[in-house]
């Protein structure tokens, strides 16, 4: 059905009303999130830390626009739980008349991103900024209310079936990593008679194979350059890897320098306080030669008597190794380690060709959990796309 087109200011009113900010009162302030995502609470504070004393209130189901932002999608209705929260004269709000246009019905629109267009011609700078007058001229179909209504529900009957499918993937993906680190525990607990040695006795030559990075006073933060010798700190290791998105680095001089703390191919990096405690990794061999910081622990193995992929794996998923790690934790606030404690958790130590076939069963059970994460993120995009075509058509008058 053909819709009919109008401006915002055939339902929408601006209003404009501004109060006090008391220093002894909590107020809650909202975060107009940007592309078109709608709004959810920023903080809430006492008035004492709001800067800006004259503040305007909110009012559930209003339309609250970004003065700045409204060209990156930052529009959205103003949801009850955020009902009296303030938000400074950068922000616009208006009310709607749901005589003639249900709040829900906005609320979808704006989600669309159809707006997009319109409010991008208001100004291509960095500081394109528009105003009231602006967002009464914005155009958008309006069904008489019953079709509103109709649509509505349609979409609504839609976001649910879409929810529901995304918390179902999400329980599969769950519940298929709960099996895999129950699997590993259950491979490490096989080993009644086998000797559990601490990882203090892995080392090359019967040296402790534990390396502490180097303390504050050796690496300070005036030593990191733009480029150089990349340094690896506990916010690049992960489990499944390192992650490479915020490297320091060092002038090889200063690398040279802390020499004994560079990294060789299949090192096991281990996060050694705070809440990354526990967290391992190998060292992949284009690390080789790259250094750490004194927030982690490396371990250097004889790999004649232990495979480094058996030793990550009893120290990444296996109960057993996992409770002696954090059994030991000292420090009740700020939770830490050191060589001496890692090197005395135990880990089963069976002939190296049978942690070699350990390793390969744990890594082809991963390579299947690895495949259900690629489907469901397949699947999550496919959801994500689903809402804005459907919407995209219920605009359009198809549904």
């Amino acid at each position: 059905m053909q819709m009919p087109i109008v401006k915002l200011a055939d339902f929408i009113r601006h209003r404009k009303e501004f109060i006090r900010i008391d220093d002894f009162t909590k107020y809650t302030r909202p975060r107009v999130q940007l592309h078109w995502r709608g709004i959810v609470e920023r903080d809430n504070l006492e008035g004492a830390a709001i800067k800006t004393k004259q503040q305007q209130v909110a009012r559930k189901g209003e339309l609250l626009v970004a003065e700045i932002d409204a060209k990156v999608g930052g529009i959205g209705i103003v949801p009850p739980e955020l009902d009296g929260a303030v938000v400074s004269s950068h922000y616009f709000l208006f009310e709607i008349d749901e005589k003639k246009c249900l709040q829900k019905w906005l609320d979808y629109f704006v989600r669309s991103g159809a707006f997009d267009d319109q409010v991008a011609a208001r100004g291509s700078t960095n500081y394109a900024a528009i105003r009231p007058q602006h967002v009464l001229s914005f155009e958008m179909p309006l069904p008489p209310l019953t079709e509103q209504h109709r649509i509505v529900a349609r979409i609504e009957e839609l976001s649910t079936k879409i929810e529901e499918a995304r918390l179902s993937r999400h329980r599969a993906l769950e519940e298929t990593s709960a099996l895999l680190s129950a699997e590993i525990s259950r491979v490490f607990d096989q080993f009644p008679g086998t000797a559990k040695k601490g990882i203090k006795t892995f080392g090359i030559d019967g040296e402790n194979p534990v390396q502490t990075g180097p303390f504050g006073a050796q690496l300070h933060a005036s030593d990191f350059v733009e480029n150089g010798i990349p340094v690896l700190n506990v916010g690049n290791v992960w489990p499944d890897g390192l992650r490479f998105a915020r490297l320091d680095h060092v002038r090889p001089e200063k690398a040279a320098q802390l020499s004994r703390y560079s990294l060789k191919t299949d090192d096991l990096l281990f996060a050694r306080s705070g809440a990354t405690l526990g967290k391992v990794c190998l060292v992949p061999a284009q690390c080789e030669g790259w250094l750490m910081t004194g927030h982690l622990f490396r371990v250097r193995f004889d790999q004649t008597r232990i495979f480094p992929p058996f030793a990550f794996a009893a120290l990444h998923g296996a109960r057993l190794v996992h409770d002696q790690v954090f059994g030991q934790i000292r420090g009740a606030t700020r939770p830490g380690y050191n060589t001496s404690l890692l090197g005395n958790v135990e880990i089963p130590l069976p002939p190296l060709p049978e942690q070699r076939r350990i390793v390969a069963y744990l890594d082809g059970l991963q390579a299947k959990v690895d495949t259900v994460h690629g489907l469901q993120e397949e699947s999550e995009a496919e959801l994500n796309a689903l809402m804005p075509s459907f919407l995209s058509r219920a605009f359009a008058g198809e549904l």
